[in-house]
């Protein structure tokens, strides 16, 4: 079923079996308890293969081909949930233009395991700027002087970012 009138934006609402196999495939990525309870999701398509889910009438994560993300705007509630590194404030341009994550950037690191989902939050103010997956494990990260850390996925003012404010 389509919702949305904007050409640029295919909303629909995925049936109960689309919406429990979504569900599935999160919670064996997500870290557990971040999924709230769900009835039905709704889908807002960007760009073709990538979309914002949308669970309670907020946005949760994004899409982007076979990858499900946290949303970088998602609650504290979800986004406290996932491991993150802090980079310094010279690295947020590079960042937020979605670059990956460089390991001299770094200041502070969660830990996490290489192929894992991590946030990357500024330095100042611990804001989430980019959520991606980890290229290196955080042990083996620290004792790196340079280097790609973190692929950048999803960041604020990307597709997806200016995506969510049409809905």
């Amino acid at each position: 079923m389509i919702l949305a009138s904007d050409p640029d934006l295919k909303t629909f609402v995925l049936s109960k079996r689309e919406t429990s196999e979504l569900l599935e495939k999160l919670e064996a990525t997500w870290p557990a308890g971040t999924i709230p309870a769900v009835k039905s999701m709704t889908v807002h398509e960007v760009h073709e293969g990538n979309r914002l889910l949308v669970a309670n009438d907020k946005v949760i994560g994004v899409q982007i081909t076979d990858q499900i993300l946290p949303f970088v705007g998602a609650s504290a509630e979800i986004l406290s949930q996932f491991p993150s590194v802090t980079v310094d404030m010279g690295a947020v341009k590079f960042v937020c233009n979605g670059a990956k994550v460089m390991r001299p950037g770094i200041t502070k690191f969660d830990s996490f395991k290489k192929g894992g989902i991590v946030l990357v939050k500024d330095q100042v103010h611990g804001k989430v700027l980019a959520s991606g997956l980890a290229l290196e494990d955080s042990e083996t990260a620290k004792s790196m002087e340079k280097g790609y850390v973190i692929e950048n996925l999803h960041y604020i003012s990307d597709e997806m970012w200016e995506g969510f404010k049409q809905i």
